[in-house]
């Protein structure tokens, strides 16, 4: 992992609602209700429902997201109109390798 990747996580992570949302998705089937078109959980949730946990705006919600996916925390899945989030496991656990070994 570049340390460009490092910062942008970093920087991902320094907000709260953020870091919730990763929580969350850790384990989606315990923080959201299911998927109305019939997408298991744990291939993603719908924006529209974790927007309506974070009480926040859609488009907060939205670019919080993407963000998020753009450096690499989450991964998304289209299915018509509506995108679905999940953890990217592979570099959430990259990150909290280097920064054990770098700092």
């Amino acid at each position: 992992m570049e340390l460009k990747q490092i910062v942008e996580i970093g920087k991902c992570l320094s907000n709260q609602t953020r870091v919730e949302i990763l929580e969350w998705l850790k384990d989606p089937d315990a923080n959201f209700p299911a998927n109305h078109t019939g997408i298991p959980n744990k291939d993603g949730v719908c924006v529209g429902t974790i927007q309506e946990k974070a009480g926040l705006s859609q488009s907060t919600i939205s670019t919080y997201l993407g963000n998020m996916e753009r450096c690499g925390l989450l991964k998304m899945i289209r299915s018509g109109k509506w995108s679905y989030f999940s953890r990217n496991e592979e570099v959430i656990e990259k990150f909290i390798n280097q920064l054990q070994n770098k700092l």
